[in-house]
């Protein structure tokens, strides 16, 4: 998603550690085993954890395993392809997960295209409150639409997160320390988890994931 340091043939990227290559590896064969194993072994009586295990494994396998090796592949070339995810467990705060260690594609893209045109408008904080609000309405259209139902709930789980954002960047939530230590991965963790289940909701789960799981287990 970064075609400007990507294509930029001034750019370079060090050669990737070994360790880096190998957290990778076990990345990518820890989602193979969720998604092929473990979900699999699920009682057919408990859909939703075995769609959830399925899920998981999923986004091990891709986007912390498969796409961070196609990553090491272009940086091992000296291409500057950084990986969409940033190690987001190490986050400190709700800003550093979603700003700086999750899904690093869409984060360039809604910076460019609506974050950096109108901060100087409505502000940082309108305008960070509004990618949230454009990306609730993309994952309605990709998790909601498909599954036939839960529409709104997407949106609703991303309106949450630029309101925990709101509050982390806000003087009370500075004066609580919510965006450091153990209170801010407390309080981002709150905010990520609790409300989790209306962005994976169970129409989703039912309908998509697990009929993709009956595919994939076939083959």
């Amino acid at each position: 998603m970064d075609a400007e340091n990507f294509l930029d043939p001034r750019q370079s990227a060090p050669r990737p550690a070994p360790t880096t290559w190998l957290w990778a590896i076990i990345e990518t064969a820890l989602g193979a085993i969720l998604l092929w194993m473990v979900a699999r072994s699920v009682p057919q009586g408990e859909p939703l954890i075995r769609g959830w295990l399925g899920m998981f494994g999923l986004i091990f396998l891709l986007h912390f395993g498969a796409f961070q090796i196609v990553s090491l592949l272009w940086q091992s070339i000296g291409i500057k392809a950084e990986p969409i995810m940033s190690a987001p467990l190490r986050s400190a705060s709700l800003g550093e997960f979603w700003g700086k260690r999750w899904n690093l594609g869409f984060r360039q893209l809604a910076h460019q295209l609506i974050f950096r045109p109108l901060h100087r408008t409505i502000g940082a904080g309108g305008a960070g409150f509004l990618v949230f609000a454009v990306s609730g309405l993309i994952h309605d259209l990709v998790i909601s639409l498909p599954a036939r139902g839960g529409y709104g709930l997407p949106t609703i789980y991303f309106l949450l997160q630029g309101t925990g954002m709101t509050i982390e960047h806000s003087r009370f939530g500075k004066r609580l320390g919510l965006g450091q230590g153990m209170r801010g991965r407390t309080f981002m963790m709150a905010c990520l988890v609790a409300p989790v289940f209306l962005l994976f909701h169970p129409w989703f789960v039912m309908r998509v994931i697990l009929p993709f799981m009956r595919a994939v287990h076939a083959l």
